[in-house]
C-alpha cells in the first residue's frame, strides 16, 4: 500500500476539483479523482492531461448520489490505494429554477449530487479515519448556502446543509483526531463561468468586492490548509473564500 497520505476528491476532474487535486499532489499526497461514470473517457483523458503536467493523479468512477455506487467506489481505492485520509466531498450540480418553476426532479437531482452525496461518500471513509486517529474531510459550499441566490431554492438549501452536515459531524469524530470543515467559494473563474454571456458576468463582479472571480488554484489554497497534517485543531468551521461577497 502507499505510503503518503490517499486523498480522495469527488468531482476531482471539474475546474474546482482539477486545482484541489493539484494542490494537494503538490503537498504530497497521493490523490485519487472522483468521477462520474459515464464520463469515464473525459476523465482518462484528464488524467492524461494531468500527467503530462507531471502530477500522477488516480482516477476512480463512482456515482456519488448514490450510497452503493460511492461504497464501491471506496472499496476500489482501497484495493489499488489504501484507506483514504482526506476527503475533499467537492462533486456538485446546479439546475436552476425559480421555485415556481421548478419539477421535482431539478430539486432532486440538486439535493442527491450536492448534499446526499457527502453522506453517500464520507459515510464509508469516516469509521476508517477514526481507527487511525487521523482524517481530514472538507465539505465544499458556496455562498449562495449562506446568503441565498434567487433561482437556486434547490442548490441554496443542499449546500446551506453541507454546513449543518459539517459541524455535527465534526463533533462526532473530534476525539479521533478527525477534522470536519467547510469552504464556501464565491464566484469562481472556471469553464462554466467564462462561457456566461459578458453582461451576466460584469454584473456579478460588481458584487464582489475585490472585483474579480475567484481562480480555482485560490479555493485549493483553503482546502490545502484544511488538510494540513499540522491543522488538527480547527474543526467544525467554515472558510469563506468570495472575495467579500458575503461576509459572515
Amino acid at each position: 500500500m502507499n505510503e503518503k497520505k490517499i486523498a480522495l476528491v469527488t468531482g476531482g476532474t471539474g475546474g474546482i476539483g482539477s486545482a484541489i487535486c493539484i494542490g494537494l499532489a503538490e503537498q504530497g499526497r497521493k490523490v485519487v479523482a472522483g468521477y462520474f461514470p459515464p464520463e469515464k473517457d473525459a476523465a482518462e483523458a484528464w488524467q492524461k492531461a494531468r500527467q503530462e503536467e507531471g502530477y500522477d493523479i488516480e482516477i476512480a468512477a463512482g456515482d456519488v448520489s448514490d450510497y452503493e455506487g460511492s461504497q464501491e467506489m471506496i472499496a476500489d481505492i482501497g484495493s489499488r490505494l489504501g484507506g483514504i485520509d482526506i476527503l475533499v466531498n467537492c462533486a456538485g450540480i446546479t439546475r436552476d429554477k425559480t421555485l415556481r418553476k421548478m419539477e421535482p426532479e431539478q430539486w432532486n437531482s440538486v439535493l442527491r449530487t450536492n448534499l446526499d452525496s457527502a453522506f453517500n461518500v464520507t459515510r464509508h471513509v469516516v469509521d476508517d479515519m477514526t481507527q487511525k486517529n487521523f482524517g481530514r474531510i472538507v465539505n465544499i459550499a458556496s455562498v449562495n448556502g449562506q446568503k441565498g441566490q434567487f433561482g437556486q431554492t434547490n442548490y441554496s438549501a443542499a449546500k446551506a446543509g453541507l454546513h449543518g452536515f459539517t459541524k455535527a459531524l465534526a463533533l462526532e469524530v473530534a476525539a479521533k483526531g478527525v477534522t470536519v470543515n467547510t469552504v464556501s467559494p464565491g464566484y469562481v473563474k472556471t469553464e462554466m463561468t467564462s462561457a456566461m454571456p459578458t453582461e451576466v458576468l460584469d454584473a456579478i463582479v460588481n458584487q464582489v468586492p475585490v472585483g474579480r472571480l475567484a481562480s480555482p488554484e485560490e479555493i485549493a489554497y483553503s482546502v490545502c490548509f484544511l488538510t494540513e497534517d499540522k491543522n488538527a485543531y480547527m474543526t467544525g468551521a467554515n472558510l469563506p473564500v468570495n472575495g467579500g461577497m458575503y461576509m459572515s
